[in-house]
């Protein structure tokens, strides 16, 4: 077991202020403080190899359970053992393990060129020559950077620059890496050459690899399970393939026509989805599947017709918007 977490919890604290001079000169001598939990005794183990989304709204407490596990922060309360390790002690040879990549993050050089930045962490994580010039070697390869590590990484486009972070924080082969956002701003065929390397990347290593991402094309094509978290507890963890099975009681029929059927007449059969002159997306009960599918095809013009589910991105919009003590497991 890579990672065990038993009942973890952070909380911050901050403090409120009226505007204005007379309210500015009050909190001199009276403040009033408030608590907000990040996160709530969450719970949860990743096996060794696992891509694992941990998928939530903007502050659900994402990158706070990261920040947590590779520690950057002390929780509040709580336990975690990464790697064999308690995480916030923060000792050498647990950090020599594991790496974080986040998306609004440089650990570059700016205005130094990339090969500068990988040899001073070459020297942090104590790599000897032989296996840096050939962990360097295939990294740049499998990204096609190889003519780029001499240039300045200001001067290097957004999609290069995500290369170079990438190879920075694999250049000493992590047993477990952290994901917060890494294609967040890249265009759709940088993204999916990055997904291409992480499942490559995942093959050859067997790393451990937690994902935070907004974007579900990341999620999909990279992680079977998924973890959701919102408002700093977890509200489902289990495949990501199952959460419509869990949450959707609705099939969607798509059909092409032969004539346009009007959208009143189409609602008798469905709750109309989509809706052009020739084509229809109607949702109809899982359960009313069969004999809705057979009404429609007698009754409409239908020239093609396919079955699908609900996207899973809706399936994760519902689970957001679960509280605490709805968690559901899969």
């Amino acid at each position: 077991m890579i990672i065990q977490v038993r009942q973890l919890s952070k909380s911050f604290d901050y403090y409120t202020k009226e505007l204005g001079l007379k309210n500015s000169i009050r909190n001199l001598f009276a403040r009033k403080k408030l608590t907000k939990a990040a996160v709530s005794d969450i719970s949860f183990e990743i096996d060794a190899g696992e891509m694992v989304g941990f998928l939530g709204p903007n502050g659900a407490g994402k990158t706070t359970t990261l920040k947590m596990l590779s520690g950057i922060l002390h929780p509040t309360s709580g336990t975690a053992s990464v790697l064999g390790y308690t995480p916030w002690e923060r000792k050498k040879a647990f950090k020599m393990q594991f790496a974080i990549v986040m998306g609004q993050k440089n650990q570059l050089w700016w205005d130094l060129p990339a090969n500068e930045s990988l040899y001073l962490n070459k020297c942090i994580y104590e790599i000897d020559d032989k296996t840096y010039a050939a962990t360097l070697g295939e990294l740049t390869e499998l990204l096609d950077v190889r003519d780029l590590l001499n240039v300045q990484v200001r001067r290097l486009s957004l999609g290069e620059r995500m290369k170079m972070e990438l190879i920075a924080a694999l250049i000493h082969k992590p047993r477990l890496i952290f994901l917060d956002e890494p294609t967040i701003g890249l265009d759709i065929v940088s993204q999916k050459k990055f997904r291409e390397f992480f499942k490559y990347y995942n093959q050859q290593e067997r790393a451990t690899i937690i994902l935070t991402s907004h974007y579900m094309e990341d999620v999909k094509d990279l992680c079977k399970r998924t973890i959701v978290i919102n408002e700093g507890q977890i509200v489902y963890d289990g495949d990501l393939a199952q959460v419509n099975d869990v949450f959707a009681q609705s099939k969607l029929i798509k059909v092409q026509l032969s004539a346009p059927v009007s959208p009143e007449t189409l609602a008798a059969f469905g709750v109309v989805r989509e809706h052009t002159d020739l084509t229809a997306t109607l949702q109809v009960p899982r359960a009313a599947l069969k004999e809705s599918s057979k009404i429609i095809l007698d009754q409409l013009p239908v020239t093609d017709f396919t079955i699908e589910d609900i996207p899973v991105e809706e399936g994760i919009a519902e689970l957001y918007q679960r509280r605490a003590g709805q968690h559901v497991s899969a």
